[in-house]
């Protein structure tokens, strides 16, 4: 079985295009492939306030960006090469993710986490939900092995937030600079806007076949 440890933050679009290539690449291209997924929290706005942050004014501030189109442009047309349907404009806020991040965490042992990690980044991308808001964790949660009252106890608990944080911080110390980061049999490792034939060379090289990796980090920011 192969191991993939996948780290990523929920409000970066980067990783939910990281989660949907993984996915088609191993649906395609390694269609009998046992795998093992594992995700990891980063926590790019670890103070982020309950009503989350506007983007456009993030933007801004941090990069000088006025029109967030020109930001949006390039995650959209590279999930639209995946087959994705990515309108950023559908999110006009970033949220904080430890509630939602500490769910992910807890279905680990449920094997659901892969299922979960990637139904909460779409229902906030997708469908403009406020992945900071338990009711709407719970009802994800309760699609992938949860039932409502056990995910609402998980989300509002501040032991598994703070398991969250040290599990980040481990990451960051592990060197987790960028992300998505992907980690195959605990060696091959990649991180940032990666193509499907970059994911699947790293899938050959982590077996040991002849295709050799695309190594190297392609770091990007959250929107651009």
């Amino acid at each position: 079985m192969l191991q993939i440890d996948l780290y990523t933050e929920i409000t970066c679009p980067w990783c939910l295009l990281g989660q949907h290539r993984l996915d088609k690449v191993l649906r395609e291209r390694f269609p009998d492939l046992a795998v093992r997924i594992e995700h990891h929290p980063v926590l790019l706005m670890p103070d982020a306030p309950a009503s989350g942050v506007y983007i456009p004014d993030l933007l801004k501030q941090r990069y000088g960006i006025t029109d967030p189109k020109t930001a949006f442009a390039r995650p959209e047309a590279e999930a639209r090469a995946s087959g994705l349907d990515l309108d950023l404009g559908r999110q006009p806020y970033a949220y904080p993710t430890q509630a939602a991040h500490a769910l992910i965490l807890a279905a680990r042992d449920r094997g659901t986490q892969h299922s979960l990690a990637v139904a909460i980044s779409r229902a906030y991308f997708l469908e403009g939900k406020n992945i900071a808001d338990v009711e709407v964790l719970a009802a994800l949660a309760a699609a992938n092995g949860f039932s409502r009252d056990e995910a609402l106890a998980i989300a509002r608990d501040r032991n598994w937030h703070m398991k969250v944080v040290q599990s980040a911080t481990d990451a960051a110390a592990a060197g987790v600079k960028s992300v998505p980061h992907f980690v195959f049999s605990g060696g091959v490792a990649i991180n940032g806007g990666r193509t499907e034939d970059e994911i699947a060379s790293a899938i050959a090289a982590a077996r040991g076949d002849t295709l050799a990796a695309g190594a190297g980090a392609h770091e990007n920011r959250p929107f651009t």
